[in-house]
């Protein structure tokens, strides 16, 4: 019988998660970007079945739903989505990810994320609603955990923990938010507290910066913990991009936000870095956001292979470190055929005009 999410993480098991949906689909021309609205789910299931199979390939151990803004509000707010439902989203994508997830051993885990609501009214009653209708499509499905993620707002997160928790089935808790804290100045070790005291299993970063700087604030969350006596299991999935100024709100005010991200990329070397830091930190659910390809997923795996125990499918095509190359013709390219030379590359950009780093909008 398979193992749950806190079976696994009980045992000491890492998880890696997936990657990001919303940017990789707009790339692929299934997402429209400013509202970024999960209807694709519905419209086009076959391009989000196709990126759920290929993290699977990679090594995913999880596939969450694609179901990002996905309520009735966010929406209509769109303006184009005007014939399909929250409902009608939620539940088409929680049978693509079980579909997926069934053919390798994931586990399924629907997510929730911020609501336009909260920032409009603060009003508890309302934001929780929205929540709710959320939480009753998932349970008619067959979803093995919940995932609230991309809260800048401890406080709604919170909300959405307390209405996830009546499933009585496990949650994961993420914040979007900087080592300086959430966008009111909570501390991350604060917001760790107050999200497992609400009833979080598991609690830690995803999306708005870079991988080594979530990692540090994971670390700040996991000191919160410890002083205040509790004890959660933690995670990370950051973004894909190299986000250096590590601006208060992420990559949101970055110039190149959203469509000139790609000289920011992260190599697959650096996902292996990222995937040591992490597990060093105590972290072992890693995985990836926005700008995770199924490739920086499978460095993660390839990375932890002898802490998981066995490599992904995908790395029956993929030398480690480079090994593919071994039999090239040319002696240069022989001599990649290793760690040393991938781990200490500093890869030029090919823009002799462009800056190294930017200033951010609110800066």
């Amino acid at each position: 019988m398979k193992k749950g999410i806190l079976e696994r993480l009980n045992a000491g098991e890492v998880v890696v998660g997936d990657g990001g949906y919303v940017m990789q689909l707009e790339r692929r021309g299934y997402v429209k970007a400013g509202a970024w609205t999960p209807e694709a789910a519905v419209e086009h299931p076959e391009g989000v079945r196709q990126l759920h199979r290929e993290f699977l390939r990679a090594g995913a151990d999880v596939l969450q739903t694609f179901t990002f803004y996905c309520s009735d509000e966010k929406l209509d707010i769109s303006g184009h989505v005007t014939n399909i439902t929250g409902t009608q989203i939620n539940e088409a994508a929680c049978d693509l990810a079980r579909e997926v997830a069934n053919e390798g051993g994931a586990l399924v885990a629907g997510g929730v994320s911020q609501t336009p609501c909260y920032q409009g009214s603060h009003n508890e009653s309302e934001v929780k609603a929205i929540f709710k209708k959320q939480l009753d499509a998932f349970l008619k499905k067959d979803i093995d955990f919940f995932m609230v993620e991309f809260f800048q707002h401890l406080e709604e997160a919170v909300w959405a923990v307390e209405v996830m928790k009546t499933s009585g089935k496990p949650v994961g808790a993420t914040l979007c938010i900087s080592p300086q804290g959430d966008m009111n100045g909570v501390p991350p070790g604060e917001c760790a507290v107050r999200l497992v005291t609400a009833g979080a299993d598991i609690v830690g970063i995803n999306c708005h910066l870079d991988p080594l700087t979530c990692v540090h604030t994971v670390k700040l969350m996991k000191e919160g913990l410890e002083k205040a006596g509790l004890k959660a299991h933690l995670m990370v999935q950051p973004l894909g991009f190299h986000t250096p100024e590590c601006n208060h709100t992420g990559y949101l005010t970055l110039p190149e936000f959203p469509f000139a991200l790609e000289t920011r990329a992260m190599t697959r070397w650096d996902m292996h870095k990222y995937a040591r830091e992490a597990y060093n930190a105590g972290i072992r659910y890693i995985g990836g956001c926005c700008g995770f390809e199924p490739y920086h997923i499978r460095a993660i795996a390839e990375e932890l292979a002898s802490e998981r125990g066995f490599l992904p499918p995908a790395s029956d095509k993929h030398g480690l470190w480079g090994a593919a190359l071994e039999r090239h013709t040319k002696p240069w390219m022989r001599a990649r055929a290793c760690r040393e030379y991938w781990e200490n590359l500093l890869p030029a950009s090919g823009r002799p005009k462009c800056p190294s780093m930017a200033t951010p909008a609110d800066q």
